[in-house]
């Protein structure tokens, strides 16, 4: 509470609550944030301090303690169980660029020094508070979740729930899913119950220490499975490859960081940012149709400069997804990249893409696609991940997306692969455009020739004639699933200069948005 000097004191009742509220804050606990801070952590009140706007978080349920009381003396209850080891309420987030309605978001956090940051009884409730609030105020929701998960020792509440099972936070929070941004960041160790609000939400950012599972070591052990110690169990180095967190940080301030930029692309538009040198296009694609190249700084060269923020880059890196601003407006981006697998579509892409699509329609972001796939991944080794299944959902995904969808072809523009990522078909999208690499048919070049010419080069005995022949069918293949031929039949809207390309964006921006989804439509985002 704020004092002027010539105030008089504080009256009694107000003077007890006060101290009452001073126990539960990090000067009552300097033991505990300095094991934090030798741990290279920061302590939960940190960690909201530094993501809300200055003195603009409003906590909800300070005072709680856990439901101990009948093993526990009150003092200690306060002393070592602060808020009951969460921190919780609402405070405004990017005020500065967005103003302060826009601004305001839900924020909770574990609190790991306070038992472990496990879920107790009164947490439960207060977590059930805020989504409440969070549901009926469409506020954003960022949760910090390094924790245990459930906590066995509040004995207070064993008269009333025997399994706790009738819990219904993690419903209730799941059905916030699609309705609002749900921001999740693990640091250290992330177990249970806690990786299971991980796992609800739209994006997970996570330290490089981080650990996260759906088991700790004892729940593990307690299963006959064996004994691992916590680093051991769900490593960074594993949930990142296999797509389980979207963005990898250093520490926590980096991950605060990341948070604020990731929400602001679904708080709206800003200022305009600088611009790139749209020439740089013009020389991104190799003249060789057989050299790979680097389709982010085709991204880079898109976006405002310094707004691109890559999601789950480590997990089938054959598909790049971000999130971009141009002109200052958000928007997502989904690009083949031909440096893994030729920009081939397989299992691990299609879920990528298909989720990033859903995660956009849902918060009402317009899409991107740079289009340069092969088509989608084939073969024995293929089919084994499902390939039928998974590629499907781009295609299903793709047919229910209902905000504006862009689509430049950058070069290759083959098979179901391409159609998939134009939303099912080239005249899917509000305009589809080419580059003048562009190149198109119902399969690659080389394998239509194979496959339609097979009779005709077999019935040629010398290797070199037949090889020569074999190119020449190529090259008139290419000729006619060049981008300038196709747009003749107006397959596609036109072949535009690359140093265009922000311009036909620019424009579709300014499109009509579709109307909203069916609000009777329960829309909520995979968590895969």
């Amino acid at each position: 509470m704020t004092q002027h000097d010539d105030a008089p004191p504080p009256r009694e009742d107000l003077a007890a609550v006060e101290a009452q509220r001073a126990l539960t804050l990090d000067a009552a606990r300097p033991q505990a944030v300095d094991k934090r801070h030798r741990l290279g952590k920061r302590s939960a009140r940190e960690n909201v301090a530094d993501l809300c706007d200055t003195e603009t978080f409003l906590e909800y349920g300070a005072l709680v303690l856990a439901a101990q009381r009948s093993r526990r003396s009150i003092e200690e209850l306060q002393r070592d169980t602060a808020a009951d080891g969460l921190v919780a309420g609402i405070g405004q987030i990017n005020g500065a660029a967005f103003g302060p309605d826009r601004a305001r978001c839900v924020v909770m956090s574990y609190d790991y020094s306070v038992l472990a940051g496990t879920q107790g009884f009164q947490n439960h409730r207060k977590t059930d508070r805020m989504i409440e609030v969070a549901a009926a105020q469409n506020l954003p929701v960022v949760f910090f979740v390094e924790g245990g998960g459930g906590r066995p020792g509040d004995v207070d509440v064993n008269a009333v729930m025997a399994s706790w099972l009738e819990v219904e936070t993690f419903q209730a929070f799941a059905r916030l899913s699609g309705k609002v941004p749900l921001i999740g960041i693990a640091a250290g160790r992330c177990f249970a119950g806690n990786a299971a609000f991980l796992g609800c939400c739209d994006v997970t950012i996570a330290t490089r220490d981080a650990n996260i599972g759906m088991g700790g070591p004892a729940m593990i052990e307690g299963g006959g499975l064996g004994q691992f110690t916590p680093d051991e169990v769900g490593p960074i180095s594993v949930q990142a490859p296999n797509g389980v967190v979207d963005i990898v940080v250093d520490d926590e301030a980096q991950a605060v960081k990341v948070a604020k930029q990731y929400l602001s692309y679904f708080q709206g538009a800003i200022e305009p940012g600088a611009v790139p040198d749209p020439q740089r296009l013009r020389d991104a694609i190799p003249e060789n149709r057989r050299f790979a190249y680097d389709v982010r700084k085709v991204i880079d060269a898109l976006a405002d400069v310094g707004s691109v923020l890559e999601l789950r880059r480590a997990f089938a890196p054959n598909l790049v997804t971000a999130l971009i601003r141009v002109e200052g407006r958000p928007l997502g981006v989904l690009a083949n990249n031909p440096a893994q697998l030729a920009g081939a579509i397989d299992s691990a892409a299609a879920d990528k893409a298909a989720r990033f699509m859903q995660l956009c329609d849902a918060h009402r972001l317009p899409l991107l696609s740079l289009c340069d796939t092969p088509g989608i991944m084939v073969g024995p080794a293929a089919e084994k991940t499902g390939t039928v299944r998974h590629a499907a959902r781009m295609f299903v995904v793709g047919a229910s997306v209902t905000v504006p969808w862009f689509g430049i072809v950058l070069r290759k523009g083959y098979g179901l692969g391409a159609q998939a990522m134009l939303g099912g078909h080239l005249k899917r999208t509000l305009f589809t455009v080419a580059w003048p690499t562009g190149e198109f048919g119902p399969m690659g070049l080389e394998g239509a020739v194979k496959l339609g010419f097979r009779r005709e080069l077999d019935a040629i005995a010398d290797p070199a004639a037949r090889d020569a022949r074999f190119r020449e069918l190529v090259a008139e293949m290419y000729e006619q699933g060049k981008a300038a031929n196709v747009a003749t039949y107006f397959e596609i809207d036109d072949v535009i200069d690359p140093a265009d390309s922000r311009r036909w964006i620019v424009d579709g921006l300014r499109m009509r948005t579709h109307p909203a989804p069916d609000p009777k439509y329960r829309r909520y985002i995979d968590p895969w």
